[in-house]
Parts: C-alpha cells; structure tokens; sequence
C-alpha cells in the first residue's frame, strides 16, 4: 500500500503497548480516508485485545492489550492489513456544520498581529478565516476540542511564544495550518482570532461533542448583537 502516492506507512514502537502507524508526511485532507480505513482494519483485526485508536493529521497511534497479544503479534497484524488498504471515502462524507462566531479584538486579542505577520488587514484575516471550509482531522487536547483544517497558507502563524494561563471558552483559534474552537476554558497557546455562540461540548448531548472526525465546518462571521443573540459571550479576553 502506498498511501496518496506517498511512502509506505512506517511502523513505530509507542512503548510495550502500542504502535504508532505512520501513514503520511504531509497534511493533506485524504490522508483521513486511509486513516479512517486503517482503524476501521485495526477493529476486525485486534478484536477484544483493542484499547484504542488515535487518530491525528498523518497518524494512527494503535494501543493493545499486552496480555492478549504480543508486540510482535500486534505488528504482523498490522502489516497484514496494511498491504491490503484501501481509503474509506464514506470517512469523508461528514456532517456541516456552520459555527456562528464573532471577530473582534476584544475576543479575539491576536487578530492585530496575525494581519501584521501576514501582510493582511484585519477585515482581510477575517475574511480568509471565515470564507473556507475546514475539516475535522482529529478530537483530542480536552473534550470536544476538534483539530481542523487545512488553513489558508496566507494566515499560518507559529504559536505563542507564552501560552495563555486561560483561553476563554468557544475561542476561535489558529496556528500553523490548523484551526479549532476551545470547547472550554483551558490553557493555550494558538492564535485567537474570536469567539464562537456554538455550544462544542455538551453532556447531554448524543455523544457529548458537536464536532466529529471528517465533519466538515464553516466560521460564519456576525455581528456582536447577533452573536449575543445566538447566547454568545462577549467579556473580553483577560491576557493580564
């Protein structure tokens, strides 16, 4: 199998419990097909000697029971179904979901230097952000938070040199090529662009998490009143 034309996948030792798939080098919006594929392969394959699977951009991190199957044993099940891979295009086929969200200094503290780091205007930032739409690669960092992507190369920024000790909840951030939007009040270092009314994580909800892998999701810009009438929080970020 060469995924998306690339290398073979690489088999990585992730402690006596664990392998960590390889599939790609780059992030590219495919790599979730293969990836979806593998560890749809991994459940039939591992049975109830599974713990889990972790999925990322260009991973799958595949962690088993030591008891019932041997590292060694795990890795020839893995190389078995890797020859015979094939992409899961239904992975690709997620819901959409539109995320009203407000842009603004007030909560979106680094919209300034990112216009400035890209040689944009603010209004240029914001409409670059919100005229895309990003899928969702992986959940992970705290519930319901979604890495998406891919960002429009023009607005990629490093992260903070200093993270933020509390990152507001439903903050809509980005670094590198990634966005997201912080399900709850957390540390953080991505670039926060402004705030979302969308509720991302909810306990009574089906599932808990709004945002599922391969969802696919759009930042629609309103208002201040319109965000505060979709129940949205406009106290301003705190950076003191």
């Amino acid at each position: 199998m060469s995924a998306n034309g690339q290398h073979l996948p690489r088999i990585e030792a992730a402690g006596l419990d664990g392998w960590l798939v390889r599939l790609f080098d780059r992030i590219e919006e495919d790599n979730l097909a293969w990836i979806s594929a593998l560890a749809r392969e991994c459940e039939m394959a591992f049975g109830a000697a599974l713990i889990d699977l972790v999925p990322s951009y260009t991973t799958l991190l595949v962690v088993f029971d030591p008891m019932q199957l041997t590292p060694l044993a795990a890795r020839e099940r893995l190389v078995e179904r890797l020859r015979q891979l094939q992409p899961d295009e239904a992975a690709l086929a997620g819901e959409v979901h539109e995320l009203p969200t407000w842009y603004d200094t007030s909560v979106g503290p680094d919209l300034e230097r990112v216009a400035e780091h890209a040689g944009l205007s603010v209004e240029q930032v914001i409409d670059c952000h919100a005229s895309a739409t990003y899928r969702v690669f992986a959940l992970g960092f705290a519930p319901g938070f979604a890495f998406m992507g891919l960002l429009d190369e023009k607005l990629e920024v490093p992260r903070l040199d200093t993270p933020r000790k509390r990152v507001p909840v439903n903050s809509v951030a980005i670094t590198g090529r990634q966005t997201a939007a912080y399900p709850a009040a957390t540390p953080g270092g991505w670039n926060l662009l402004g705030r979302t009314a969308a509720t991302l994580f909810d306990r009574e909800r089906e599932g808990f998490s709004l945002l599922n892998v391969g969802d696919r999701v759009c930042f629609v810009s309103v208002d201040r009143d319109t965000f505060a009438s979709k129940g949205g929080d406009t106290t301003p970020v705190d950076d003191t």
